[in-house]
């Protein structure tokens, strides 16, 4: 791996933009100060590779809704429904996504780890400030693979125009009205929100903001000082709503069935969350050059990786040896959860430092970005933007 050392975007210019999380509980910076230096072959790799398993993600979905195989997955019983409303029917459109991969570099293949569907973070990282760090480096901005924030303003026109030509949206749009939300309290939820409510704006969306709890919700739609919305922007984990907000997804679901607003990200985006879906993509393509073989049970004789269905930052992740003995673990909240055993596959590295490649996807591959840290990726993690060497 090849990396170059840059100037550090200031706290002060980071805080007067909204990023408070830049400094770990360690004292160390949470932004690395190294450029990863990446090949135009291997940039355009990875935008193939989100593109073809975005495609495969789809067709597994469609498998577990025709074979009615949502317990495999752990997909609560109170979002099927949901879940089924929002798949058939092409209004509840796939905002963003982020897929985590190893490899991609120095020759390693490309190997999908999992498919932040729902609620990906990073977002402001790859799509903000690493641009910013070239731009500060008086280097050329238009070297690296990251289309994120363009990408993310068309597919908010896909939101009326429903295909790739977004010419008509300014024909079809009917000043219908985009309510974005998250929790309180995360500063990186909210600024992430604030970020996605901008860019819709700059779309030509009319927005706002508002935390969930000052959100009310009825089965007659979605409503915030008494104004009523079209469409909800929810950084909220589909799966957090079932478990922890039962009333709220009965709410939603019957909103959904009433065509009263339509809900971002779709609730079928639960089934891409999901790790259980990587055992189905393993049955739908075994051997595929970007998959890892996957099981809900250990993986007799080979190394593997024990995952939460619904786990987030390496919580309660274990890599067992071909023995089945725990080697490396995390620990969390997660538990309670259902677990897949997936292959193990060697992160890119260097000095005993691992480096996980994320490709967002909306409608397309549009950003990459790394998190390094351990073995097991994890909340600990830094983020290290990249730049595509020039040709010569």
């Amino acid at each position: 791996m090849k990396f170059k050392k840059v100037k550090a975007l200031t706290k002060d210019y980071l805080e007067s933009i909204g990023f408070s999380w830049h400094t770990d509980n360690n004292g160390s910076d949470y932004l690395d100060d190294e450029l990863i230096c990446i090949s135009e072959k291997e940039a355009n790799a990875f935008y193939e590779a989100g593109n073809e398993l975005y495609d495969m993600f789809v067709s597994a979905a469609q498998k577990v809704i025709d074979e009615n195989r949502f317990d495999e997955l752990g997909i609560p019983f109170n979002l099927i429904e949901a879940i089924k409303m929002s798949w058939e029917n092409d209004v509840h459109w796939h905002l963003y996504s982020r897929f985590d991969l190893a490899g991609g570099l120095d020759g390693k293949p490309i190997k999908l780890l999992e498919f932040n569907a729902d609620t990906p973070t990073s977002l402001f990282e790859t799509a903000i400030l690493q641009w910013a760090l070239l731009r500060q480096n008086d280097m050329n901005e238009s070297l690296q693979f990251n289309s994120l924030y363009e990408s993310l303003m068309d597919n908010f026109k896909r939101l009326i125009t429903l295909n790739d030509d977004i010419s008509s949206f300014d024909e079809y749009y009917e000043g219908w009205k985009i309510l974005f939300s998250s929790i309180k309290g995360s500063s990186e939820d909210e600024l992430t929100t604030r970020l996605l409510e901008h860019i819709a704006k700059e779309s030509g969306f009319e927005t706002n903001f508002a935390f969930i709890d000052e959100i009310e919700f009825s089965p007659e739609g979605v409503f915030y000082e008494q104004e009523n919305y079209e469409y909800l922007f929810k950084l909220i984990p589909w799966e957090n709503i079932a478990i922890e907000e039962g009333d709220l997804a009965m709410l939603l679901t019957q909103i959904i069935k009433n065509r009263k607003a339509i809900i971002l990200n779709p609730a079928y985006t639960l089934l891409f969350q999901s790790k259980g879906i990587l055992k189905i993509l393993w049955e739908l393509y075994p051997n595929h050059p970007l998959l890892l073989e996957t099981s809900d049970k250990p993986l007799i004789g080979k190394k593997c990786v024990k995952k939460p269905m619904f786990g987030r930052e390496g919580a309660n992740i274990s890599i067992l040896d071909e023995n089945g003995k725990i080697i490396e673990q995390n620990d969390g909240e997660y538990i309670g959860n259902n677990f897949i055993y997936q292959e193990f596959t060697q992160l890119n590295s260097k000095d005993d430092l691992y480096y996980q490649a994320g490709v967002f996807f909306a409608y397309e591959s549009c950003g990459l970005g790394f998190r390094k840290g351990s073995r097991i990726i994890d909340n600990f993690a830094k983020f290290v933007a990249h730049y595509i060497k020039e040709q010569k």
